[in-house]
């Protein structure tokens, strides 16, 4: 940034201007996970992003998981991962790793990054003033929950009081069961039951493309019966069909723009938000 003329700040800041004023006091949820997690670098790229938008007025919501994490603690304590169609088949004594994992360090190590990077931040969970309400996915998959409902107000408190909430994806039932939810879902979901202008979910790849071996064949845009017709076509397929899924439930819940961005690109975000040049796909009614 050192070799950019005062002058070509000026006009990166007014040119960003209309962007500004679009999302300043709107609320925007990020789904926060793939690549950008385990990265350092771009770790620290995706919390500088946020603290951005949020210092000029964007009420960020963080949504994140933590696979790799939980993998690698269940690997330490010498118990394999199994998976069922994409799904961590989830026992007891599992779930008791995810909670601490996704509650404990990845939560903390999240707020502590954005705090260090001078945001001002607190973590939650979905357990927290019980905002995501969840029951059994199916009793193959053990403690995977499936959400009943969600309630949002723990999030609007903070987000009132400055802060910029950052929810791992474990819910609970009235019986205190607690249950390991898919991230996408839970993002989708919360950012519906918000009202959210954006929800912003980052991936490993640079978003949909009509050709998964060419990254030239990016689509910028979509309708909600556009991916419904590439899901059956087989375009959009894989590990993209849930995914694409949430974005289209997020739409119809009444998010106004939902985008998939690639995560491994380096303020991706700030691109995506305050640029004309859109990295992903954006999905619309």
């Amino acid at each position: 940034m050192d070799n950019i003329s005062n002058q070509d700040r000026a006009t990166v800041l007014i040119n960003a201007l209309p962007y500004i004023k679009k999302y300043s006091g709107k609320i925007v949820v990020v789904k926060y996970g793939g690549n950008a997690m385990v990265n350092q670098e771009l770790k620290n790229s995706v919390m500088k992003d946020i603290v951005l938008l949020s210092l000029i007025g964007v009420k960020v919501v963080l949504v994140h998981g933590g696979g790799p994490e939980i993998s690698d603690m269940l690997g330490k304590l010498g118990k394999e991962s199994v998976f069922n169609n994409g799904l961590r088949v989830t026992d007891k004594e599992t779930v008791e790793v995810v909670q601490m994992v996704l509650a404990g360090k990845v939560n903390k190590d999240l707020v502590n990054l954005l705090q260090v990077n001078g945001g001002v931040a607190i973590g939650l969970s979905g357990i927290d003033g019980q905002m995501i309400d969840a029951d059994f996915k199916h009793k193959d998959l053990g403690y995977v929950g499936n959400i009943r409902k969600v309630n949002v107000q723990p999030i609007l408190d903070q987000l009132e009081k400055g802060y910029i909430p950052v929810i791992s994806t474990i819910a609970c039932d009235k019986d205190g069961n607690v249950y390991n939810i898919n991230a996408d879902t839970a993002a989708a979901k919360i950012a519906g039951e918000l009202e959210a202008e954006s929800l912003i979910t980052m991936t490993d790849i640079s978003g949909i493309l009509m050709d998964k071996d060419d990254p030239d064949s990016l689509v910028s845009k979509l309708t909600i019966k556009e991916a419904e017709d590439y899901i059956k076509k087989g375009i959009i397929n894989g590990g993209m069909i849930p995914k694409t899924e949430c974005c289209i439930n997020a739409v119809k819940w009444g998010v106004k723009k939902v985008f998939i961005i690639d995560g491994r690109k380096k303020h991706s975000i700030i691109m995506e938000m305050l640029t004309n040049e859109g990295l992903g796909t954006m999905f619309e009614e």
